[in-house]
């Protein structure tokens, strides 16, 4: 068997394994005998209550939104064909927070499909200002696309906080979720946007040939035939659905569509017809494995999977930094 193909289905297992981790584990230990119970007969006691409406939905959620951000990484790394590229660096998580943060606060809470849009629209935008911006002047580098986006990320985060600070309601009911948390996740909001993080992956494994024809260079893949702005446009259209999703659900979830796609390209190298699968399998597995250490770190507490994530992503960012710098 193809020793590719044999990973893949390695990273299905591990994600498997943590699915079943993730719904077993946290201040109330659940056996895996009485998950299994909770669904096949339902009795309404207080551990079927908390896996079939806390833990099963929490870690479909964490799947989901690893999943989404690995890929939507890999992507962003492929079509500007750099290594610092990703959700937080071409603020596209951050995008994505202010937009919907705007559509919460003048239309309120409830799940509605105005919110999903907006998530949707403020990743794609977002992501696109920092790529046009990292791009002047004679082509992109790592230093550009960083200022680019450190530039942009801190100007949204700088408007997040300003549109919070009129309601003191809004900030407590929104700090939470502003550091990455699936535990606040709404079930409304998941099977609202899982459609549209459904087509964003779906579009991404098919079209993950020509974007390994545009990871090579865009003179490169036009001398082949490929109509790169199309397949471009296809490619940010993925990435607005996956982004946008993941932080309807979860909030900006740090460096994990930053770190995923290295850890991919490590395993199977450069050919995005395998990166952008293993990147699936392997950001819903950390993500779900992030979210348990949330729930054990400190004792008696429970912090966001988003600082757990940028915890460990920081220190790589730096690495990735002065390796790729200039």
């Amino acid at each position: 068997m193809n020793i590719r193909l044999t990973g893949l289905i390695a990273g299905g297992l591990l994600v498997l394994a943590a699915l079943a981790a993730s719904v077993a584990l946290g201040k109330s230990m659940v056996p895996l005998g009485t998950v299994v119970d909770a669904f096949i007969s339902f009795d309404g006691s207080r551990e079927h209550l908390i896996v079939r409406s806390v833990r099963v939905p929490r870690a479909l959620m964490a799947m989901m939104v690893g999943a989404s951000l690995g890929v939507a990484g890999s992507v962003m790394q492929a079509i500007s064909r750099n290594a610092l590229a990703g959700p937080e660096m071409l603020a596209g998580s951050n995008g994505a927070a202010l937009l919907l943060v705007v559509s919460m606060f003048l239309f309120g809470y409830t799940s509605s499909m105005i919110h999903v849009w907006a998530a949707l629209l403020g990743a794609g935008l977002a992501s696109l200002t920092v790529y046009v911006l990292g791009s002047l002047g004679g082509g992109m580098t790592a230093i550009k696309l960083i200022l680019a986006g450190a530039t942009i990320n801190l100007l949204l985060a700088s408007l997040v906080q300003g549109i919070l600070i009129f309601s003191e309601q809004s900030l407590d009911e929104m700090r939470y979720w502003l550091a990455g948390s699936l535990t606040g996740g709404s079930m409304g909001m998941f099977l609202r946007v899982l459609p549209y993080m459904l087509a964003g992956l779906v579009i991404a494994i098919m079209a993950s040939k020509q974007i390994n024809l545009i990871s090579l260079g865009e003179d490169v893949a036009q001398g082949l035939g490929l109509k790169v702005g199309l397949y471009k446009a296809g490619a940010l259209l993925a990435v607005m659905c996956l982004v946008g999703g993941a932080v309807a659900i979860a909030g900006p979830i740090g460096f994990l569509g930053l770190a995923v796609p290295h850890i991919a390209r490590f395993l199977v190298g450069l050919d995005y017809r395998w990166i952008i699968p293993y990147a699936a399998l392997l950001g819903a597995a950390l993500l779900l494995l992030a979210d348990i250490g949330a729930r054990f770190i400190l004792p008696g507490e429970e912090i966001s999977a988003g600082v757990v994530t940028a915890v460990l992503g920081a220190p790589f960012l730096i690495y990735l930094a002065q390796r790729k710098g200039g």
